[in-house]
């Protein structure tokens, strides 16, 4: 699967840009998506206009960790992965027995999004098993983006030379489009437009940029850890309107 996204839908982090980064435009011409296309047959790329694009594949997928795609209401996600505790999502939800992995996302994310009763870090906490997932509201022009706490699913993130971010389960289509300026996406986090990075583990600590070298010594992105010492200012919700988007408050 693939995502890549505008800098003015998912500001991607400086910390992930590398000095020695080459010039690699993601997004023009529709070129990370043109060779998604060429190494993952039977693809389906979605033009998401000026917001970026989604991509997938459902060949040589891994049976334990199946890969989904699904559109409700203007909200599209792609899914990888395996959920342990799906009926009593449904249930809390509110969703029929025939709604899947993928549909039970989207439902948290709408949730959450139509001024839901949990915080977002609870919301992805909630959701046991190996997983990650993209998604891209088309509504609220906004994305979330998150992995389990163990990165049971192979997932990684980077940004091209002109700052859109790039999202995606192949190493070597990240490395396509990013160039030096990616690392694997951090385990036990989720990512939004309006709220960046944050630990859904530990919602309360500030995370740590730690620069990354390859083999050759070069910067290679940056991978995030968990500063126990430092805490976040609490974000309080303010009580307003039914009709409020609670998306852009994360």
């Amino acid at each position: 699967m693939l995502a890549v996204f505008d800098k003015k839908v998912a500001k991607s982090p400086e910390e992930l840009q590398s000095p020695q980064n080459e010039s690699v435009l993601a997004l023009k011409d529709g070129f990370l998506g043109t060779h998604f296309s060429s190494v993952h047959p039977s693809s389906v790329v979605l033009n998401l206009g000026s917001s970026g694009l989604m991509a997938y594949s459902f060949v040589r997928k891994n049976p334990l960790l199946p890969r989904l795609f699904a559109v409700v209401d203007d909200i599209f996600c792609l899914f990888e992965g395996h959920i342990e505790n799906v009926a009593q999502l449904k249930q809390q939800y509110g969703l029929n027995k025939t709604a899947n992995e993928v549909i039970i996302v989207i439902e948290a994310y709408r949730t959450l999004r139509d001024r839901g009763p949990y915080p977002a870090n609870q919301v992805v906490r909630g959701i046991q098993g190996k997983f990650a997932f993209i998604i891209y509201d088309n509504t609220s022009k906004a994305t979330f983006v998150a992995t389990d706490a163990d990165g049971s699913v192979p997932f990684f993130w980077g940004t091209d030379s002109e700052g859109h971010l790039v999202l995606s389960n192949d190493l070597e289509v990240v490395k396509q489009g990013c160039g030096k300026s990616f690392a694997p996406f951090p385990k036990g986090c989720f990512f939004t437009s309006s709220g960046g990075l944050r630990s859904f583990e530990h919602p309360v600590s500030e995370l740590q940029a730690v620069p990354r070298v390859d083999s050759s010594g070069e910067m290679c992105g940056a991978t995030f850890k968990v500063d126990a010492e430092s805490r976040k200012e609490k974000n309080v919700m303010p009580r307003v309107g039914s009709d409020a988007n609670w998306s852009q408050n994360y």
